[in-house]
């Protein structure tokens, strides 16, 4: 192979982005689930023949994302490369793998360029129903939650592996839907491998190890160098959440040092008999995210840039949830893990962390009853999503109703309703919602959802910070917690387990808000008065909040 200068490997590396941006664009175009479709719940990411992720597609969560960088590791150790051949794709949903919970199948694709194993592709996102109990915290293991799938072939040298694909339909209440977001993953794996052979056939390359090892050890000396501006120092912080059965503590401890960041959630409650637990993987995507999104945010995410930044936690922990725990409702407490770590960072950089947000997305897993399958009513499950506000920033008020640190997007309301018999009435910002301070928090929504027909909905709940609000920094107030009722003057819900919206009633759902920062007192006055005019604040908070 030509020897390769830093202009053409830059040239290379922003071909390569492009690459992986259009794999993942592939996935949500050729998507049936509304999930993947309108709210992006997905990665997509070219890897060298090590294994070593090279690049990932902007759209996707952190936890699809950063669980693919090691999943993709640990396929490669278990299928072996020699047992690979050019057409093969292989796929797994298994949590401890893959990204933490069945609902997620991650496939990859060995990319060969004149015969030879160059790299892979591999892409995950949400299948909306694998059976079992389905997506809700109900389960007592993970054999309560559906179909789990073992690493093995889904196309096998072209071919599409036609028994695996009758269980997967025989084994959900989605058999269309499931079917068509597997051909979607194959096709955006198909696709990055193509463009990516594509790519080195234009620049002449027999192989990506040097393009690989200088996008790795560049983005590598990258993150030290980041880390080399935060004070070393070892930094304890710890973050209350609702849970299931009872009340749960997040610990953490973040040890900095001159090149390397290290979590360790020693101390964390033990897991729970519900499907809240969280495996380590999981918890580590976030918290590793949560880091990089303050430390080094500019340097790409890659397998150099996410080298120096480690997470362990006791075996058994809520945080380290061990086989056969039962782990559907993962993110609910996996997407706090920023907050407790931001506890932590605050300490070293507090000029640089936001307060705390509502973090965690509130989901909504809805499904037809059983008595309406019986009498032969639409069967469905569709799952939606809605976020509340971010925690206000240094310098700047939070964001309201945003995907933090999720990325998922909100479910777009004709879609929901195109898709089951649902109504959505309401839809709005809430007003008051977001903790004041110098810097205001973000605000929640408030929707109102309803039974479009004659037949009672199920609905699976498991939110957090119903009880916990997102505390606020250097003074600022707390944000708004969340509420669930029927009808208005329903009483509030706890915020996990099974639910019945009854035909003609209401499903009152409120998302919170994010916390302050500084004094309100300090707040500039014409922002004070924006705020009332935009009617995101009452007139009547703003006289009580910023006096």
């Amino acid at each position: 192979m030509k020897e390769l200068d830093n202009t053409k490997l830059q040239v290379l590396w922003n071909r390569l982005l492009a690459v992986v941006e259009e794999q993942g664009q592939a996935l949500i175009r050729a998507a049936f689930s509304p999930i993947v479709r309108e709210c992006g719940d997905i990665s997509a990411g070219i890897f060298d023949h090590q294994g070593r992720m090279l690049a990932q597609a902007v759209t996707g969560t952190p936890g699809h994302i950063n669980t693919m960088a090691e999943a993709v590791l640990t396929l490669r150790v278990l299928i072996n490369p020699e047992n690979m051949k050019p057409g093969d794709i292989y796929v797994t949903n298994d949590p401890w793998i893959a990204s933490g919970h069945l609902n997620d199948f991650l496939l990859l694709m060995p990319v060969f360029h004149n015969q030879n194993l160059v790299g892979y592709t591999s892409c995950t996102s949400h299948l909306v129903d694998l059976g079992g109990l389905g997506m809700g915290p109900e389960g007592s293991d993970i054999y309560d939650e559906g179909l789990l799938i073992p690493p093995c072939k889904l196309v096998d040298g072209g071919e599409i592996n036609a028994l695996l694909m009758d269980i997967v339909r025989a084994n959900s209440r989605e058999p269309i839907a499931n079917e068509g977001d597997i051909y979607a993953l194959t096709a955006c794996c198909e696709r990055g491998a193509s463009r990516l052979v594509e790519m080195m056939d234009e620049f002449e390359l027999d192989d990506l190890d040097s393009l690989a090892n200088y996008i790795v050890d560049t983005s590598k000396r990258g993150s030290e160098m980041a880390i080399l501006e935060v004070p070393n120092g070892v930094y304890k912080s710890s973050l209350m959440v609702e849970g299931y059965e009872t009340d749960v503590e997040l610990k953490a401890t973040l040890t900095i040092s001159d090149n390397e960041m290290l979590v360790d959630f020693d101390g964390t409650d033990p897991c729970s008999k519900k499907g809240i637990n969280v495996p380590l993987n999981y918890a580590t995507a976030y918290t590793v995210f949560a880091l990089r999104c303050i430390v080094g945010s500019d340097i790409p995410n890659n397998a150099g840039s996410l080298a120096p930044f480690k997470v362990v936690a006791p075996k058994g922990c809520i945080l380290n949830a061990q086989a056969p725990a039962p782990v559907a409702m993962r993110h609910t407490i996996g997407q706090l893990t920023p907050d407790l770590v931001y506890g932590c960072l605050h300490q070293a950089v507090p000029d640089k962390v936001p307060a705390e947000g509502a973090s965690c997305m509130y989901d909504l897993p809805l499904r037809n009853t059983p008595e309406t399958a019986q009498k032969g009513g639409q069967q469905f499950a569709l799952e939606l999503v809605f976020n509340g506000g971010t925690g206000a920033r240094p310098g700047k008020d939070g964001l309201s109703a945003t995907a933090f640190p999720s990325g998922v997007w909100g479910s777009q309301v004709e879609t929901t309703e195109s898709a089951a018999p649902v109504l959505i009435t309401k839809r709005e910002l809430r007003i008051d919602s977001g903790g004041a301070g110098r810097y205001r928090g973000g605000l929640g929504q408030s929707i109102e959802l309803e039974p479009s027909g004659d037949d009672d909905l199920l609905l699976f709940l498991s939110v957090e910070r119903v009880r916990f609000a997102a505390r606020g920094r250097q003074g600022g107030k707390p944000g708004s917690v969340g509420r669930i009722s029927i009808g208005y003057d329903g009483e509030s819900l706890p915020g996990k387990g099974l639910l019945r919206i009854p035909a003609n009633e209401t499903l009152i759902f409120e998302t919170p808000g994010g916390g302050g920062m500084g004094n309100p007192c300090e707040r500039d006055p014409e922002s004070i008065t924006a705020d009332v005019r935009d009617g995101l604040v009452s007139t009547e908070n703003a006289s009580l909040d910023y006096v």
